[in-house]
């Protein structure tokens, strides 16, 4: 498949989360059956959230709507890291894959924020 010059599929963010999604998909697996409704879906709802919301900001018009969806996507990131952390406490994670994605998820953060301060200075 070809994907378009200009589309949310380019952007290096929009790429980095959404393979930070597959890869706490795998984790969320190992998790206790009772938290299937629980916590393991709060998590894939916010991690789900950050790219999602990438690519639907870019695909409104103007600068403003665009920030807005991408501070949701921040903000849906912030939610992930302490669902992350909840989900490490009782030990449903290992440290090892608690570091792993946390640090991945941090990454995201940083190039969320430099991508957001590119947009409003433009």
């Amino acid at each position: 498949m070809e994907i378009p010059k200009h589309t949310y599929r380019k952007l290096k963010i929009w790429q980095k989360s959404l393979d930070l999604v597959t890869e706490v998909y795998s984790h969320i697996g190992t998790f206790p059956a009772e938290e299937t409704f629980g916590l393991s879906s709060q998590l894939k709802r916010s991690i789900v959230s950050v790219p999602s919301n990438i690519a639907e900001g870019y695909g409104r018009e103007g600068k403003q709507d665009f920030l807005r969806f991408l501070n949701i996507a921040m903000s849906s990131l912030f939610e992930f890291q302490t669902q992350w952390e909840i989900a490490f406490n009782p030990k449903f994670i290992g440290e090892e894959k608690f570091l792993k994605i946390y640090e991945d998820t941090r990454e995201v953060e940083r190039m969320l924020s430099s991508y957001i301060r590119k947009i409003k200075n433009q």
